[in-house]
C-alpha cells in the first residue's frame, strides 16, 4: 500500500474519479481548499469540509482554490461560498471566461458535463506565490490536459499539488487534441517542468498521493509517446473516459439517451471526425467500446456502470 506523510496543516481527502481530489489547507491566518469535486457530490464536499473545520476547531473556509475549471474540480465551488462566503481563486487565464459565464470556453458544453455557476475573487497568476494554510506555495503553469491548469509547489516540503498533470499512472486525456488544438508537446514541456523540480511527494487531482515521482514521471512519458505516436488512440481513448465519467453519475442510462448524449456532445463529435466515423457508427461503437474494456455493461437496453 502506498505510504505518505503530509507536515502538519494538510489533510487530503481522496474521491475517486467523478469527483477530483480536495486538498484541505489550515492555519492561523487562512483556512483553504483546493478543488472541490463535482457538483452531483457537493453535499459530500459540504460535510468534507465542516467536519475538517469542526475537527480543528476552525470557523470557516477562508478560500477555494482551482487548479482548473473543469466540472470534477469546480463543481463544489458555488455550494462552498454559499455556506462559508469565502473567496474563490481561478487560472489568470480563465477569468473572462468565468465573468461572462460561458460554459462554451469553460468545456461544459464541450464535454457534456454541469457545473453550476460561481463567481471568482482572485486569479492564480504563474510564477507568483498564494498562501494556502500555513506555507506559501509557488504557482506553475501546467497546460497538456487543459491549457489553463496550474499546478501548485511548496518548496520548503518538496510537495507538488499537480492535479490532472500528473498522476503515478499516468495524467488526464489530452482533451485539446480532441478538437485539434495542440496538446502533446505541452504534456511533455510540463513533464519537463515537473522532473526540473525536488519533488518528494505529489499530490495528484485522482488517486493517493504518492513519492514514487521518477517512476512516475517515466509512466507518463510511455503514455504520452504511445498517445502521440497515433493520435486516433487519444481520440478513441478520450472518448471511453468522456463517456465512462458520465456513466459514474448516471450509474445506468438508456442506450437511446446515452446515444443522444453522445450526438450532442461536441468533443465527441470531434473525436468521431478525427475518427472518421460517421456520428450514428460512431455512437453505436462507443457503448461497445466501453463494454470491451469492462468498464461498463449492457443489460435490458441500457448501459451500466460497472468496475
Amino acid at each position: 500500500m502506498n505510504q505518505y506523510v503530509l507536515p502538519p496543516g494538510i489533510e487530503v481527502f481522496e474521491r475517486g474519479w467523478l469527483s477530483a481530489n480536495n486538498i484541505f489547507h489550515f492555519g492561523e491566518e487562512d483556512v483553504s481548499l483546493v478543488d472541490t469535486g463535482y457538483c452531483a457530490h457537493q453535499n459530500m464536499t459540504l460535510n468534507l469540509v465542516h467536519n475538517a473545520l469542526a475537527k480543528h476547531h476552525l470557523s470557516t473556509l477562508t478560500k477555494v482554490v482551482n487548479t482548473h475549471l473543469h466540472s470534477d474540480h469546480c463543481g463544489g465551488n458555488a455550494a462552498l461560498m454559499n455556506a462559508y462566503d469565502c473567496e474563490v481563486y481561478i487560472p489568470a487565464a480563465e477569468e473572462l471566461a468565468v465573468n461572462d459565464w460561458n460554459t462554451d470556453l469553460l468545456s461544459y458544453d464541450n464535454l457534456g458535463q454541469e457545473c453550476p455557476r460561481f463567481k471568482h475573487s482572485g486569479l492564480l497568476i504563474p510564477g507568483q506565490e498564494i498562501l494556502l494554510g500555513r506555507y506559501l506555495w509557488k504557482i506553475l503553469s501546467a497546460p497538456g490536459h487543459d491549457p489553463h491548469s496550474i499546478m501548485l509547489y511548496q518548496e520548503k516540503h518538496g510537495i507538488l499539488i499537480s492535479a490532472d498533470a500528473l498522476w503515478e499512472e499516468g495524467f488526464g486525456v489530452i482533451f485539446p487534441e480532441l478538437w485539434g488544438e495542440p496538446g502533446f508537446e505541452e504534456v511533455a514541456q510540463t513533464l519537463d517542468l515537473i522532473e526540473s523540480l525536488p519533488v518528494s511527494l505529489v499530490i495528484p487531482g485522482h488517486g493517493m498521493p504518492f513519492a514514487g515521482v521518477t517512476k512516475a514521471i517515466a509512466t507518463a512519458r510511455s503514455r504520452l509517446d504511445y498517445l502521440a505516436s497515433d493520435p486516433d488512440r487519444n481520440a478513441r481513448h478520450g472518448a471511453k473516459v468522456l463517456l465512462k465519467y458520465k456513466l459514474l453519475e448516471w450509474r445506468a442510462k438508456s442506450l437511446l439517451e446515452v446515444n443522444d448524449w453522445i450526438i450532442n456532445t461536441p468533443a465527441l463529435r470531434s473525436a468521431a471526425n478525427q475518427l472518421n466515423m460517421g456520428m450514428e457508427e460512431f455512437s453505436e461503437w462507443l457503448p461497445q467500446a466501453l463494454v470491451k474494456s469492462g468498464a461498463a455493461d449492457i443489460q435490458d437496453g441500457c448501459l451500466v456502470d460497472i468496475g
